[in-house]
């Protein structure tokens, strides 16, 4: 597509083809800062591109903002939770604002980013780093001591997050001091929090000039497993709430740009409490399945909203009308194999023949033995569905757990 050389230049920092399929039909001028490997793809297929290496820190760290800025580029847009700090530390020079870095640190940082939530006013559990094992042991104690749980009482599970982890990698349910001697070293330090009796959801908000410009919410069915869009009608009701808990989550991290990814909890009575936040795409392809439903690309959405050259006028013309403007719902399935040894991938009849099903991204597997799930895994690719009935779609989610596709 023709570049618009009033709009911005944008950054994308890590390699996504997602992201650079969007970028090259949007009409912001781009380049991706990606790790060398990518290079050869890069130039065999015409993408403008900056080797980097995110993994290192050393004092050659600023050459990165520098090189980009005499490049002319306007903003960096990180795709992956390892690219937060670098864009905040980027952007932090390209639009000469300081305080951004330090806004990517609590993003990143679990243990700070819910004492900053804490200090906004919202809702959290109760928290606490953890440096060893010994530090998780003691906290389970103290938090079922606090239940005033009795001796042979089963334990209240505690949730264990490795700091600086995206999502599901690193978080795991610690319910034993057996559980906990199972926890590896390189998953210190982490932040250890109370459970929270609850619908976990998760929303995508893209924020421009301080406002929320478009609010998805997000339902899980299964954590780790499954998620659909648009939320069923029952989450959907907490709309108000929902959209009143994150304009006060934008305001209590300073966010004047870009696009977030919290996750919250709503109990039994109605009250809201703070999981975490991320300032980058969610996983489970959540931008595919905002597209497939409501027609516009959630990458470009973002390089809208990161864009400081960007107009209200132009906000107004990109976004639908949430929930109104959904055609259906979009969810998909992260298949993950049930037997310790397969052979072979076999779609069930029951999951192809249903009329939702829509596709897969699954491969023959490349090896026999299937290595035990640690926490909450990774799953070894992603089924979708589209349908018009949100309860269909969730018993439809929930019931690809019984099958195999792995035999």
């Amino acid at each position: 597509m023709e570049k618009n050389l009033d709009k911005g230049y944008i950054a994308l920092l890590g390699w996504s083809l997602s992201a650079v399929e969007a970028a090259e039909k949007f009409d912001r001028r781009y380049v991706v800062v990606a790790p060398d490997w990518a290079e050869e793809y890069c130039t065999q297929h015409n993408i403008p591109y900056v080797a980097w290496n995110f993994e290192r820190l050393n004092d050659r760290s600023m050459e990165i903002a520098e090189t980009l800025k005499e490049m002319g580029v306007d903003v960096a847009i990180p795709i992956f939770e390892e690219t937060v700090e670098w864009a905040g530390a980027i952007n932090s020079v390209l639009l000469d604002n300081p305080r951004l870095l330090g806004q990517a640190m609590l993003m990143r940082d679990k243990s700070l980013m819910k004492r900053r939530a804490q200090l906004g006013g919202i809702r959290v559990g109760i928290f606490e780093e953890a440096h060893d094992r010994e530090d998780v042991v003691r906290f389970l104690r103290r938090v079922n001591q606090t239940l005033l749980k009795l001796d042979g009482d089963p334990n209240d599970p505690i949730h264990f997050k490795a700091f600086d982890k995206a999502g599901c990698l690193g978080h795991r349910v610690v319910r034993t001091p057996d559980d906990v001697d199972a926890i590896p070293d390189d998953e210190f330090p982490a932040l250890m929090e109370s459970h929270l009796d609850g619908w976990e959801f998760a929303v995508e908000a893209w924020i421009h000039n301080g406002k929320i410009c478009f609010l998805n919410i997000s339902e899980y069915v299964t954590l780790g497993y499954s998620v659909f869009v648009p939320a069923s009608p029952e989450l959907e009701k907490y709309r108000d709430q929902i959209k009143h808990q994150i304009e006060k989550l934008v305001k209590t991290f300073d966010i004047e740009f870009g696009m977030i990814h919290p996750e919250y909890f709503v109990t039994s009575d109605g009250e809201m409490y703070f999981g975490e936040v991320a300032y980058r795409p969610p996983g489970f392809k959540v931008f595919e399945l905002l597209e497939r439903v409501y027609g516009f690309n959630a990458y470009q959405a973002s390089m809208l909203v990161f864009d400081p050259k960007t107009t209200e006028d132009e906000i107004r013309e990109f976004f639908p009308k949430e929930v109104v403007d959904a055609k259906g719902f979009a969810g998909c399935f992260g298949v993950y194999p049930r037997r310790r040894v397969v052979s072979r991938l076999e779609i069930p009849e029951e999951t192809e023949d249903h009329p939702y099903f829509e596709s897969h991204e699954l491969t023959t597997p490349a090896q026999e033995t299937v290595t035990k799930r640690t926490a909450f895994g990774t799953h070894w690719g992603l089924v979708y569905f589209v349908g018009s009935e949100a309860d269909e779609m969730k018993r439809l989610l929930k019931h690809q757990e019984e099958l195999d596709f792995y035999i």
